[in-house]
This record gives C-alpha cells, structure tokens and sequence, in this order.
C-alpha cells in the first residue's frame, strides 16, 4: 500500500450552523473542527482469505487518525456504526493478567495491568467525542446509521452533541440496556441501565423489522409443565390475550386435553413474539460463558446482534471506532458483514485478532460458510508503535525524562529545572489544535500578576512533550501568548528516543532441527519485571505465552500466518512446528500475556 503521495491530502467538512430554537452546548476550549488531514497505515498481517475482493479491517491507532486516513476511501460509504466509547467513569480499567498453567517459582503468578484510563476533565472529553462524532458523520452512507453506547455519566452532553452533529431531526431513539447485577446499598435507586442513542444519516436509512421472543412469554415456557386448558386460561393476563389472537390454536389444545411443554411449545410459538421496543432487557455476560474475554466493559454480543440485524444487510460495512475486545466486529462477521475496527489500545488489537481468528475457524467448519466474510488484515496508523498501552505511556515518559509529576493539575503534567511540562498526545503528532485545551486552561492571574511584578520577567517556562509535531508548534503557542514573555521549548520523544528507554524488548532462542520449528526459551523482558522474574527462575517460558503466529514464506512485508497457536485458556503453546517442504523466509511472532510481542526472521536450513 503505497500512501506516500496522499499525505498531504488534507480533507475539508460541512459546517452545521445552529439551529434556531434549539440550544446548543458549549465548553471551554470548544474549537470548531473543520478539517483533518490524511495519515498514513501500514499493512501488518493478514488473516485468512479475502471474499469478493474484500478483506476485512483492523486498525492499531489513535481514532481521528484512523477515521482521517478511512476517509480517502469510505467517506460516505460506512452503512453502520457503533460506538462504545469512553464514559468518563472516573475509573481505570484493569485486565487480571495470568500466566499459563502451573506458577512460576517464585508463585507470584498474577497482577493487574491497567488496559485503559476514563478519567477525563468536563472540557477535554466533549472536544474528543465532538471531534471523533463529527468524523464518523463524514464516514456514515445516507443510508447509514450510528448507535453511540454510554451511561448516565455524560448521556445529557451527548445527545445535545449528537444533535449538533447529526441534527435533532436524525434522532431515533433513546434505547435503555436494562440488566440486573448487585450493588451495594446507597441514598439512590440502583442503576441498572445504560443508555444507546440511535441516529440517522437521513431519513433514507436501513431499518428491518424484526420480532423477538417476549421476556414474559420465555418464562412461562420456562416453568410450565403439563398444561390443560383450564390452567391456560386461569393463567396470566398476557398467556389469555395470545390465545385469544388464535382461538382455532386454543381449541386444538382443549381437543388435545392435558399436553405437554413441547407440545405447548409447538402450538404458541408464533404468539408468543413482538417488535422490540426501546427497553432492551438482556444479561451480562455470564462469567463462565465462552463469550467472555475477561476484557473490561466487555459488552453481550446480543446487543450488537439486534443492533446488526436491524439496520443492515448482508455484505454492508459495519464500523466501530472504540473496539475493545472486537464484539462488533465477531458478530458482523457472524452475520455475513464486512466491518472496520480500530482501538488505540494494543491490548484490544491483540484481543480482537485472537478472537476473529477462533470466530473465522468456527464459521469456515460450517456448509453455509460462503456469504461470510472472515478473512481480514491488521494496520498500523502512522507508524507510532513506541507505547503498547497509552495509559502507561504518560507515566513512563515521566519517567525516562525524569520529571516530577504532578497529580491534581489539569493543566500540566509535571515540573523539571524549574520548567512546567506538558505531554501532548501519544501515539500520534501533536498538532495546532492540540495546543487550545492547553490555552483555555493557562493561569491567567498568575501571568498577570508576574507580569506586574516585572514586566521583562517571564511568566512560564513549559516544555510541550510530543511524539511528533506540526511545524511551528512552538511558534503557535507563543502568539497566543504574545501579551506576555514565555519560554516554550519542544521534545519530540521519536527523535530522541536513542535517549530514552520505554521499555525492555523480548528475546528468544528458536532453532532448526529435524524439519521442525523449535522455541527452545523466549524471556519478555517487561512481563518478567512486572513479575520479579529473571531467566533463571522462569522455569517454563511457554506460560508466559498467549499465542505463537508463524508465516513460513514472509514477504519480507505483511506477515500472513499459515500456523497460528492460540490455545485454550489454560492450555500452552506447542512451542514445536513442523516446516512445510515449500517454506521460505519464516517470520515468527510471539506474544506474551501481557500482549506484547516479539517478531524474528528465522534461518531455515
């Protein structure tokens, strides 16, 4: 995929004025978003077969880049979208991490690794999700439609968004995820719903209807045995009106006299059905079902099934921006559709594949398994894959450049020599833009007051740290500043991270013999710290493992898997593979539990 001369594309959107009459939600720092331009990605793997020239996709990168670089060739062509994006919950999401089989010697053998943070400031995250809605508008078909997932947390700020976005006009419903759980006792009622708000591209847009089985209805199948028709009809209220509907059914039950549950079954299956309404009773996912991944704020695949179902058709994109563990993404291929994922956490990147993977093989058994679409291939965006996780990317930039950091302050991240600093996006360059959340929140009072004081003196001292950086970004920050004197430095981490160690690299011992593949030891270096381990106490490296992917005839590009060993839960890899006759370059990738991995070229013969 050659993208080099799209990287100066730069793609423009419509703006939407106020609507007369009704209110619009403003924010400090809020910044019209006008403009995007194209980022780049990378092909990494590819998984399975492509069907009628498609293969599905997943993207490792940060949202607005990956929608920015779709736009070149799905503007406008997305049938659906759903997102479950972050709450801002105030909570850091963690994922128990476990090593395979026995423990390790010195039996510290689990801990908990903090996949993502939802602990935002009121402005930051409406100007993230305003920015990201406004995207997936530009991406959506006008027969499109998008169902955004949130709770009660920032619900009354979304709507009003998603009004301005999609217009109030587009609106469709408000359904309520209604589930049972436990909680604690308080001075409130307990929350036992999320919120999902259905729009439209325009008024065009997919809805098939569809009709499911009665909450009521499924428990009276549930718990009736050897009904008559005397205990039918001194039954409930709901069970008398369906008989009613089809009295010729009812009187085939009073000939029958006393019948059976299957029976029963067979005679009022067809009454026992509706049209779903906006309250969505439906479960958790059971801890022990094989659905569950053990990822946080996993969601049932039976939400993203009816949402599927309903508003699109077989072979029509399904995209979701905020995959997590890939729910949207295994259904859509379920279902027969073609999807796009993305998620900026390698964590959910290497949930997802492993997940795609098991669905594909399932579906692919199965006669019926032509009109699905399970081949698909993994992305890099922009090539920034210096940090597996964002959420410690700050702490450990901190770290290596040795600043104090501070924890209360919503405007600065830490202090060192004297100067402020300031981390700017990971994982993508920093741009104009980022600098006015920056801006609103400065110490104006403080700046006035030094400036008092003295004015030669300067003010503020920062040094903006990114990965990566628009032209000027100094020079922008200091015009906005151009009342008073400030010192404003950059650090770009990715030139000078010769300088700065992240994080330890993998390594490992793989030989040839006899034909076969061999991993005589592999030694993750970061899981190993986190767990106090050294080489010499790793008594197994295969519990270490979560899966072993091989390309026995790499490319030298994108790696294509021809052996993939992803065991069971608490199963090992082999560790042991047999070479085909026809291999050539073997490009290996293995990847610990903690998600990180280690790709090497292997000498064959």
């Amino acid at each position: 995929m050659n993208d080099t001369k799209y990287e100066q594309m730069t793609f423009e959107f419509e703006s939407r004025p106020p609507i007369k009459g009704y209110p619009e939600l403003h924010w400090t720092g809020k910044r019209p978003y006008k403009s995007t331009v194209y980022y780049p990605a990378q092909r990494k793997e590819t998984y399975g077969e492509a069907k009628d020239g498609w293969l599905n996709k997943i993207y490792w990168g940060d949202n607005l880049q990956v929608m920015s670089h779709l736009l070149k060739d799905y503007r406008g062509k997305i049938n659906l979208i759903y997102i479950d994006p972050p709450f801002d919950s105030k909570a850091d999401y963690k994922k128990k991490i476990e090593l395979k089989g026995k423990t390790v010697s010195n039996d510290q053998s689990t801990f908990e690794e903090k996949q993502y943070g939802d602990i935002w400031t009121n402005d930051e995250y409406l100007q993230f999700m305003y920015e990201r809605l406004i995207l997936c508008r530009e991406l959506l078909s006008n027969e499109g439609s998008i169902f955004l997932h949130c709770d009660w947390h920032k619900s009354h700020y979304l709507r009003m968004i998603m009004d301005a976005v999609f217009g109030a006009a587009n609106f469709r419903n408000e359904i309520i995820w209604h589930y049972k759980r436990w909680t604690a006792s308080s001075k409130a009622f307990q929350s036992m719903h999320d919120n999902i708000f259905f729009y439209c591209k325009s008024n065009n847009y997919t809805f098939n209807k569809i009709e499911i089985e009665e909450e009521d209805y499924l428990k009276e199948r549930k718990t009736t045995r050897g009904w008559n028709s005397n205990t039918v009809m001194s039954g409930g209220k709901r069970i008398r009106q369906l008989i009613v509907y089809n009295k010729e059914l009812f009187e085939q039950a009073v000939n029958v006299g006393r019948i059976t549950l299957d029976e029963w079954d067979k005679i009022v299956y067809s009454l026992g059905k509706k049209v779903p309404d906006d309250v969505w009773n439906m479960p958790f996912i059971n801890p022990v079902s094989n659905e569950r991944l053990d990822y946080p704020t996993q969601k049932p695949e039976t939400i993203l099934e009816r949402i599927i179902s309903v508003c699109t058709n077989p072979g029509d994109i399904v995209f979701d921006c905020f995959m997590g563990s890939g729910t949207t993404q295994a259904v859509a291929m379920k279902l027969g559709r073609r999807f796009i994922g993305a998620d900026i956490n390698l964590g959910a990147i290497q949930t997802t594949t492993k997940r795609l993977i098991n669905v594909a093989r399932d579906l692919n058994a199965q006669i019926d398994a032509g009109d699905k679409y399970t081949g698909f291939e993994v992305y890099n965006v922009n090539n920034y894959d210096l940090f597996r996780n964002p959420v410690e990317a700050r702490d450990l930039i901190l770290q290596a450049l040795e600043v104090q950091p501070f924890e209360t302050s919503n405007v600065y991240d830490g202090e060192k020599d004297g100067r402020m600093i300031k981390l700017m996006p990971v994982n993508r360059i920093a741009t104009k833009a980022d600098l006015q959340g920056l801006i609103a929140n400065f110490p104006y009072k403080s700046f006035e007051k030094r400036k008092e004081e003295d004015p030669s003196a300067v003010v503020l001292k920062l040094t903006l740290v990114c990965m990566g950086h628009e032209p000027d970004l100094a020079a922008a920050l200091k015009q906005e500043l151009s009342a008073y004197k400030v010192d404003i430095d950059v650090v770009d981490i990715l030139h000078d991270r010769t300088d700065l160690q992240f994080k330890r690299d993998s390594e490992a011992d793989i030989s040839v013999e006899n034909g076969e593949l061999i991993i005589k030891n592999f030694y993750p270096l970061n899981l190993m710290q986190k767990l106090s381990l050294d080489k010499e106490t790793v008594a197994e490296w295969r519990q270490l493992v979560e899966s072993v992917m091989i390309d026995f005839n790499f490319d030298g590009a994108v790696m294509q898997p021809s052996c993939i060993d992803i065991p069971e839960k608490n199963g090992m890899v082999k560790g042991s593979y047999k070479i085909p006759e026809s291999a050539g370059i073997i490009r290996v990738k293995i990847t610990d539990v903690l998600s990180e991995s280690l790709e090497v070229e292997v000498q064959n013969g």
